[in-house]
């Protein structure tokens, strides 16, 4: 089998309702899409996921001028290979950001031909499944314009009417806004409903700190990105102030990134994002280097469809760390933020049910992609 052609897709549509974060406005909802087909007819897919105000562009001029003449002609089979090439390609102006990102979308890609050519789901090629089914915590709470608290409290609500049993809240606004916030959303929903926090890397380790002291009482689950990605030092320094898990990763790529965060043991849970820190070969990786130090591993969510099915196959295949008799097991972030094309590009296949996300068992990574879909909102 031969990879004949590598198509890219640049989606983008502007949301009705601007929403804020620690770090900006998003304005858009963006993603990757590759499509390689090969001389036999078989078709992957993949994605290269767009974060909060990233546009597509970027990541698919990397894939169509940079890594395309490197993919024609070669086996997908070859995934560590051409993996290992495409990285050695970039190194120059790479080593992350855009450049695994692209990679990414191409890799999982490549994972979903194989699986589709022995009539596999990933996850079975890569260790197979230590679950089926997997928990999902929603992702939201986005500030629009004319924002109170009582915003989020009847979202937290309507998340737990829903089935969902965890959620994670949206900080970094403001030192004590956030510390007000967190107390007023635990105080509405009770104490038995596990909350995480993300601050989108919005602060130091100084007023970090202070966020951590003063919401202990609240029991958050973990908090997400307190700092930059380039402040180890002060993740450290973070990390066994309270009871609450410090988790981060998102912004961070590959083995290579990832080895002083893991040997340094700087955080209690890494959240690498499948579709932007090098895709499953690269993420299986990273689990085996957190395993050997007995770090959780919890990946970040936040693409459309494809990225969603892809993650849940590598999810399914992390080991709980560490394996005992009533392991704490990895989640699923589930973006339930507005996004107009994430569910319909998949025809709606990956979602809750009682509570639970089932791991998709059909070949490859288990989802049919729509076409119209990408017509749509191609920026083409």
């Amino acid at each position: 089998m031969k990879i004949r052609d590598v198509i890219t897709y640049a989606l983008r549509e502007t949301l009705a309702d601007p929403t804020a974060y620690g770090n900006g406005i998003i304005k858009e909802r963006c993603s990757v899409i590759v499509k390689i087909e090969t001389d036999e007819g078989i078709v992957g897919w993949g994605e290269s996921m767009c974060h909060g105000t990233q546009p597509p562009e970027p990541a698919r001029i990397t894939i169509d001028s940079w890594l395309k003449p490197l993919l024609i002609g070669r086996d997908p089979f070859d995934v560590e290979v051409l993996w290992e090439e495409m990285y050695n390609l970039t190194r120059q102006v790479g080593q992350g950001g855009i450049a695994v990102n692209a990679m990414s979308g191409v890799d999982i890609a490549l994972w979903d031909i194989i699986g589709k050519a022995v009539q596999k789901p990933v996850h079975k090629l890569i260790g197979g499944a230590f679950r089926t089914e997997i928990q999902p915590y929603a992702t939201g709470f986005y500030r629009k314009e004319n924002f109170t608290y009582q915003d989020s409290i009847d979202e937290a609500k309507m998340y737990l009417e829903d089935g969902f049993k965890a959620f994670k809240l949206v900080i970094g606004f403001d030192v004590k806004d956030d510390i007000k916030f967190v107390h007023t959303v635990r105080e509405a929903v009770g104490d038995d409903v596990l909350m995480m926090v993300d601050a989108n890397c919005a602060y130091n380790a100084g007023t970090a700190r202070r966020v951590l002291l003063e919401t202990e009482d609240a029991k958050l689950n973990f908090f997400e990105e307190p700092l930059p990605p380039e402040d180890l030092e002060g993740y450290k320094e973070l990390k066994t102030l309270t009871s609450t898990y410090i988790a981060a990763g998102e912004n961070v790529f590959g083995k290579i990134g990832f080895r002083h965060w893991i040997s340094g043991h700087v955080l209690d849970i890494l959240q690498p994002e499948l579709c932007s820190c090098g895709g499953i070969t690269e993420m299986k990786k990273v689990a085996a280097m957190a395993q050997a130090y007995n770090t959780m591993v919890i990946p970040h969510v936040w693409g459309a469809g494809i990225g969603q099915a892809a993650s849940l196959q590598y999810i399914a295949s992390l080991p709980p760390t560490p394996l005992c008799l009533n392991p704490m097991e990895p989640m699923i972030e589930f973006d339930k933020s507005e996004h107009p094309f994430r569910n319909d590009l998949v025809y709606g296949r990956v979602r809750m049910e009682n509570g639970m996300v089932k791991v998709p068992d059909g070949p490859g990574i288990g989802v049919e992609v729509n076409e119209e879909v990408l017509k749509r909102f191609s920026v083409d």
